[in-house]
């Protein structure tokens, strides 16, 4: 028996019983779903619209059904539509007729709402410590390699000397955004769809600001249509994971390039690495290249909730079922690419060395060159000129920048002269860039202080700067 078969003539048939449901995923849920049962029992109870000493009947089922499967003691893999009219049906059997009195002024349309928003504003809290971690680990890098030098790299090639601070911490603020995403996202989630009924609220005389209050709502959703059919915080959510997503995986991208045998600029430990089944001198970035390659799927439940939701009438369809999966997925798989990625960055080794050869091999030393003529009066389009020329010699050559001699130098320009040594020495070319956001340690330690004072603020204690 079903609990909305009385208008049915026959039962459903075995395959849409299968295809409707959705307990193998929503019974996640279960919590959220019986907070919110309570909360509603309690603001039936104190409305009078049941007597109070069946608003704490149900609540005390409701509480010990809580328990019971926290134990172990129930099961929920049981045959049933879904995880609302699972617990309904549980508590009934344990209470009596009573417990049929529950569902009282609620439809499972606005049911279901509220315990996606619990569900999302409880996990989004936990995505938020573990980008605090990761923002953490890379605060710590960064502050013990201001002084480690590499190439800057437009179109991969390399550009410009900056520090591997300088590097991460350009990540710091990815991550950043990202946090700030999800807290939007959670802001978007923190209103409350009890009470919106099926579509049009209810007859009875429900308190809905008392029940939001309960379950530690900011506000309440104002248009009872829009609170059964709204799944923007789902959106909201699932591009906060697909921006986090393609940030973990352009990290991924460059951890991998920088670990590579042509590069060298650092070694992943074993423990976040692999070997190849017949290759035995692999060692392969397995970790960075899972972590990557999951954004594609975090991309396509963004893409597939959209696209679900296009062309949706008002108010509730069924086609909504399908934002749990979606949600889910993403956040699983978020939650489990950040802790690993996190201990994978901390336990890198960085080739200073290899760092700074690569940038003193590779002119990126180019523009301080140019800049050198230009302080001495020189227009810069003409100093870009005169060292795009001193560039080709070098390449032709075999020479670099800092090892051409003065008299090649001298032959292009007279106004070039000892001096010109230091002013592209690499220390130098990364000291010189002291601009506010800039990679000159001063800069960096600016940066790192603000860094330290936001992860202080949102972990609630002082910050401490070493």
């Amino acid at each position: 028996m079903k609990l909305w078969d009385g208008r049915f003539t026959k039962p459903t048939d075995s395959m849409t019983d299968h295809f409707n449901s959705s307990l193998s995923f929503d019974y996640r849920m279960y919590q959220q779903d019986i907070a919110g049962s309570i909360a509603h029992v309690k603001m039936l109870g104190k409305q009078g619209i049941i007597t109070p000493q069946e608003s704490e009947q149900i609540q005390q089922g409701l509480e010990k059904l809580l328990l019971d499967i926290k134990m172990g003691k129930v099961s929920l893999a049981q045959k049933s539509e879904d995880i609302h009219m699972l617990l309904e049906t549980l508590l009934t059997e344990r209470i009596g007729d009573v417990g049929k009195k529950l569902h009282t002024g609620r439809s499972r349309n606005d049911q279901v709402a509220v315990d996606m928003r619990l569900y999302l504003k409880d996990e989004i809290l936990e995505i938020k410590q573990l980008i605090l971690d990761l923002l953490q680990t890379i605060y710590d890098m960064a502050k013990q390699h201001k002084d480690t030098f590499m190439p800057g790299y437009t179109h991969l090639q390399r550009a410009q000397p900056i520090s591997f601070a300088h590097h991460l911490l350009a990540y710091f603020e990815m991550f950043k955004r990202d946090y700030k995403r999800f807290e939007f996202a959670r802001e978007m989630a923190d209103s409350m769809p009890l009470g919106s009924g099926a579509l049009a609220t209810t007859t009875y005389p429900l308190d809905r600001n008392y029940t939001a209050q309960l379950l530690g709502f900011k506000e309440v959703c104002q248009n009872s249509l829009d609170g059964v059919s709204d799944r923007d915080f789902c959106l909201d959510f699932l591009y906060a994971c697909a921006n986090m997503a393609m940030h973990l995986s352009r990290f991924s991208e460059e951890l991998i390039i920088f670990n590579s045998h042509e590069f060298k600029f650092i070694e992943l430990d074993d423990a976040y690495s692999t070997g190849s089944s017949i290759m035995p001198q692999k060692k392969n970035p397995d970790i960075a290249e899972l972590v990557r390659g999951k954004s594609g799927r975090v991309y396509g439940n963004l893409v597939a909730l959209l696209t679900t939701l296009k062309g949706l009438p008002l108010a509730y369809n069924k086609d909504m079922q399908e934002d749990k999966e979606a949600v889910f997925d993403s956040l699983d798989t978020v939650k489990m690419a950040l802790p690993i990625f996190t201990k994978m960055l901390s336990t890198i080794t960085v080739n200073k060395d290899q760092m700074y050869d690569a940038a003193a091999g590779g002119f990126t030393n180019a523009t301080d060159a140019a800049d050198y003529l230009v302080k001495k009066g020189v227009a810069f389009r003409d100093a870009h000129h005169i060292i795009g020329k001193l560039v080709l010699i070098c390449t032709n050559s075999g020479y670099t920048l800092e090892t051409l001699p003065l008299s090649e130098y001298q032959k292009i320009s007279e106004i070039f002269d000892n001096d010109i040594y230091d002013a592209i020495a690499i220390k130098t070319c990364v000291l010189d860039r002291n601009v506010l956001g800039g990679p000159a340690p001063e800069a960096v330690s600016t940066h790192l202080k603000l860094a330290c004072e936001m992860l202080a603020t949102e972990r609630g204690i002082s910050p401490v700067e070493n």
